[in-house]
């Protein structure tokens, strides 16, 4: 093993199923070194004979004295003129926010929020100042007379005042951090513990907050800005580490597999920022394929891979965020298309841009309405034996007569359930997914899993759009549904998610702008005619797309 392959390995310590320290959320990494920190504190206590002449703070009252100086540095930053030490005080607060618990992380955040947000007394002021001007005469545009230049004149002025009054005071902090070294990062760090917070507390002012700095790392990420890097087995250690680490899709199993996937007819390409060198913010994985793949299998271990020259479909098997203060900025629309262009520049032979995707919201929702009309069904049996189920409201039997007699013919245990939903969820939460190894379960199951996992991406909705997180993505970003594929992913996340179905979306590069924007404006999603044949009475728009 060479110096490189050693560093990664020891960096990573790539073991099966241990969650990477890189991957945890800021919060919950904080709070990690406070207990390791004060069982170390402990452990010292015991030891020393502490007498009185040994006077020791408690750790709150340290707690509290560190908190009361990271949040002077906060103000300091926001309110200084002195350019000349701001950058000092910017490193304090930086440096002294991560030493702080992950209680005083919000109770700064919480201050920030609310003490530092507009003057909404000078905003109220303002306003009613403005509403008390009488509009000039003619088109309101230009004065004709020296009179209605003055008006027009304060006009203007109240209007600078209140976008000035508008702005709230931390803006002043995020812009002097940006521009400040490691500023951006810290940053992304500083939104991703205040998407922790607003996880377990709705917080109006904290939203208020986010969604700023949210609107914020939008505008200073743009695309102009970021560089499209191909990583390769050439880069740094500390690269090629955090692509293993946070690989979220697919993970990295060993160097093997690393070096396999920046190989031969692999390419990955990642969005670095200037400012946060030698970290990509996000990163996409591609195989160079004669053939839409149908399983991740064939993509992970072919052996060997399609010679370059011979390919005609590029397939994007892999996309991961490294920032999850990052979240909800489509950085992803931005890298997919600068990467189509790139392949389709330096390989004119691919035709086909497609993904193979993963479907991480088809079984929690299959295994819901499983649940639910079985238990449906149970209580009615029970109180009404002799009615009739369809006419009720909550009632759906999402089986159909065919697929529900297989599930009762089974076996004589299965005969005795009330229905086939009943049966399905019995087998599709067995231990260990037993069902996968079964040729007689698989073949029973593939039917009715195939039909309803074309009904979850094309008709199931929240707020007019795909009720998949994956297939929201892609759609905003202009793909097609092509495929569905029946046990594409064995891993047990992928049965844990989807049942083992993945979905190929493809990217048409002449319809990528008319896709998205039907599917923005009314929500209509494009799909194959074979992937419409397999629902029963379709409620989508069109008829299929060739």
């Amino acid at each position: 093993m060479n110096k490189k392959g050693l560093a990664i390995l020891m960096r990573t310590r790539m073991r099966p199923g241990e969650p990477s320290k890189l991957a945890l959320s800021p919060l919950a990494a904080n709070e990690m070194r406070a207990e390791n920190k004060g069982n170390q504190s402990a452990g010292s206590s015991m030891g020393d004979g502490g007498g009185e002449g040994n006077r020791v703070l408690s750790p709150s009252s340290n707690n509290m004295r560190a908190f009361e100086q990271v949040r002077e540095s906060m103000h300091s930053a926001i309110s200084m003129n002195k350019t000349e030490v701001l950058d000092t005080v910017l490193s304090d607060f930086s440096e002294g926010y991560f030493s702080l618990s992950p209680e005083n992380r919000r109770k700064l955040l919480l201050i920030l929020a609310k003490e530092y947000d507009l003057n909404r007394v000078q905003v109220r002021q303002l306003i009613n100042q403005y509403l008390s001007l009488e509009l000039p005469k003619g088109d309101g545009a230009q004065g004709d007379t020296v009179e209605e230049e003055g008006l027009l004149s304060t006009f203007y002025r109240i209007e600078r005042n209140l976008r000035h009054s508008l702005q709230p005071l931390y803006e002043v902090l995020f812009e002097r951090l940006n521009t400040h070294p490691g500023g951006l990062k810290f940053l992304s760090i500083l939104r991703a513990d205040i998407l922790c917070i607003l996880a377990e507390d709705n917080i109006a002012s904290l939203r208020a907050l986010d969604s700023y700095l949210k609107e914020k790392l939008s505008t200073w990420l743009s695309p102009a800005t970021l560089e499209l890097h191909q990583i390769t087995w050439d880069d740094s250690a500390s690269l090629l580490e955090k692509i293993v680490a946070y690989e979220a899709v697919h993970p990295i199993s060993n160097l093997i597999d690393l070096k396999r996937r920046l190989g031969v007819g692999r390419r990955c390409f990642g969005y670095i920022h200037p400012a946060i060198p030698g970290e990509p913010l996000i990163f996409i994985e591609v195989a160079l394929l004669k053939n839409v793949a149908q399983t991740i299998q064939e993509v992970l271990w072919d052996n060997p891979p399609t010679p370059e020259h011979e390919a005609t479909c590029a397939l994007f098997y892999s996309i991961s965020s490294t920032q999850p203060g990052l979240a909800g900025i489509n950085l992803g629309k931005f890298l997919i298309k600068r990467v189509v262009t790139l392949l389709k520049k330096d390989m004119p032979q691919i035709s086909t841009f497609a993904t193979l995707s993963p479907i991480p919201g088809f079984m929690q929702w299959l295994l819901s309405k499983l649940a639910s009309q079985s238990k449906l069904a149970e209580l009615e049996a029970s109180s009404h034996p002799s009615a009739d189920r369809s006419t009720s409201s909550f009632w759906e039997n999402i089986l159909k007569q065919e697929e529900e007699s297989a599930l009762l013919s089974l076996s004589e245990e299965f005969a005795a359930m009330n229905n086939g939903m009943e049966v399905m969820l019995h087998i599709l939460t067995s231990k260990n997914h037993d069902w996968k190894n079964s040729p007689e379960l698989l073949a029973v199951l593939k039917p009715p899993l195939m039909r309803l996992c074309a009904r979850y991406l094309l008709q199931e909705k929240k707020r007019g759009k795909a009720l998949d997180s994956v297939a929201n993505f892609h759609l905003q970003n202009g793909a097609m549904v092509q495929r569905i594929n029946w046990m594409a992913d064995r891993s047990e996340k992928g049965l844990q998610q989807s049942g083992g179905i993945m979905v190929n979306y493809v990217y048409r590069l002449g319809n990528i702008e008319e896709y998205a924007q039907s599917y923005f404006s009314t929500g209509h999603i494009h799909a194959s005619p074979d992937l419409l044949h397999q629902l029963e009475n379709v409620d989508v728009q069109g008829n299929g797309d060739e």
